[in-house]
């Protein structure tokens, strides 16, 4: 009885890990886009607003 539905949850785990380690990537690779922006606009001059003298 319980062999009849092995290949079903077998897939279901496969699918959800797939999906789970797709947007793992998917964050990874996008902060890492976000750093490279935050590292032009810095390089080009623009700066944090929690980086300025003088606090609030």
């Amino acid at each position: 009885m319980q062999n009849d539905y092995f290949a079903f949850i077998l897939a279901a785990y496969a699918v959800s890990a797939l999906a789970v380690g797709g947007l793992g990537l998917w964050v990874f690779f996008d902060a890492r886009g976000r750093r490279a922006d935050l590292a032009a606009l810095e390089a080009s001059g623009v700066r944090r607003r929690s980086a300025r003298d003088g606090g609030a």
